[in-house]
């Protein structure tokens, strides 16, 4: 009996260090954090935005009161699709950073710009160039991708954004001696 329980442990040992991952059918779940004042905008009005994560990603979306959320399906695709679709929903953008942008409509005082997810930010019309402009539209239109630096928040909350620090080819920010040599040129 007993050769025969070393037989079978042995055999059941050679099984289980040949099988190194998964297989592509097995159900995988991974499961995230959000701040809980979140959970509103990630299940959105009526459910509305959830539904959509569920049906454009292929993944099964559950989300407790104090913010974990798990996201399951067999696809790994389908989970990392469905967790960028929620990161973008309650991530943060963070100060100092540069984003690229699309610009959403273009009034007297500057130009909105949406870039960051559903973020939009204002670029006002001194931080648009080096240079004065009579009006925005003089260098901007309607759904041109720019690129923004994140200035930070005005004491309302509203975004502050800015394109003349920040290089539109390259998406580098411009050093302040750059700055200085610009405003000479």
């Amino acid at each position: 009996a007993k050769d025969g329980r070393i037989h079978i442990l042995g055999e059941m040992a050679k099984a289980l260090t040949e099988a190194s991952d998964f297989s592509v059918h097995a159900p995988r779940i991974e499961t995230m954090q959000i701040p809980t004042d979140k959970i509103r905008e990630v299940i959105g009005s009526g459910g509305k935005v959830i539904r959509e994560i569920v049906e454009v990603s292929g993944a099964k979306v559950d989300i407790n009161d104090d913010g974990v959320i798990k996201i399951a399906s067999p696809n790994g695709e389908a989970i990392k699709k469905a967790y960028d679709m929620i990161y973008s929903i309650v991530a943060e953008p963070e100060e100092g950073q540069v984003y690229t942008g699309k610009v959403v409509k273009i009034v007297d005082f500057g130009a909105f710009v949406n870039f960051f997810g559903k973020r939009d930010g204002l670029v006002h019309v001194s931080q648009i160039e080096n240079r004065r402009l009579n009006h925005p539209s003089d260098v901007l239109k309607e759904g041109q991708e720019v690129k923004v630096k994140l200035l930070g928040f005005d004491d309302r909350g509203k975004v502050r954004l800015s394109m003349k620090i920040v290089d539109q080819e390259t998406g580098e920010e411009i050093a302040p001696e750059k700055k200085e040599k610009a405003e000479q040129d």
